[in-house]
């Protein structure tokens, strides 16, 4: 549960208090962050996508009648991670400082993992906001496979890391692989390598 989900089934005699609140009247509210400090959070969010022999073979080759799905598949996350607020009702609209988005072909596995980052300097998280640039990018790389395979999975899909605000960092309980914490490590500068997480 991320910070501006918290409190998001209580019931209050009136909105404004901390998490997204529903009145005794049945009335939701987005959260009062005024009160918190302004502070920089980033977070990530990591999936993949299953795509068959067949395509993932074309993949590699360029030569997926649609184009190429991971180009394609990187701005339309960045868009929809910028349109957040848009889509889920009650995140706040919120100044993005960045967002990227990364892919790593898997053959072995005939899968492609992504991971969405994204950064802000503001009162309230930036979790949602890199769930909603992964999910884009994977139905996008969905969209532009699915000609040549339809039997596709996305699957995996979840919060691996945010920093920032009251509780700091944050690692998902089961922990990141090399690829994860290296895409970390590019987009925040500091090296995760050594990183001693689960």
């Amino acid at each position: 549960m991320t910070e501006r989900q918290a409190g998001a089934g209580k019931e209050t005699s009136g909105a404004g208090a901390a998490g997204s609140e529903r009145s005794s009247s049945g009335h939701w509210s987005m959260a009062d962050v005024s009160v918190k400090a302004v502070s920089r959070r980033v977070a990530m969010a990591g999936g993949r996508i299953e795509v068959g022999a067949d395509a993932m073979r074309r993949l590699l080759e360029g030569s997926l009648p649609k184009g190429d799905p991971l180009a394609m598949a990187e701005i339309a996350g960045i868009l929809a991670a910028k349109k957040t607020p848009e889509l889920i009702p009650l995140c706040h609209p919120i100044g993005l400082n960045r967002v990227a988005v990364r892919f790593e072909p898997l053959p072995d596995e005939n899968a492609v993992a992504a991971w969405c980052l994204a950064e802000i300097a503001e009162r309230t998280g930036v979790e949602m906001e890199a769930l909603t640039g992964l999910n884009l990018a994977l139905l996008t790389i969905w969209d532009l496979v699915k000609p040549v395979e339809p039997a596709l999975r996305i699957s995996d899909v979840k919060l691996l890391y945010k920093s920032g605000g009251k509780h700091g960092d944050w690692t998902h309980p089961d922990g990141m692989d090399d690829a994860a914490r290296g895409c970390l490590a590019e987009f925040t500068g500091q090296d995760t390598m050594g990183y001693s997480g689960p």
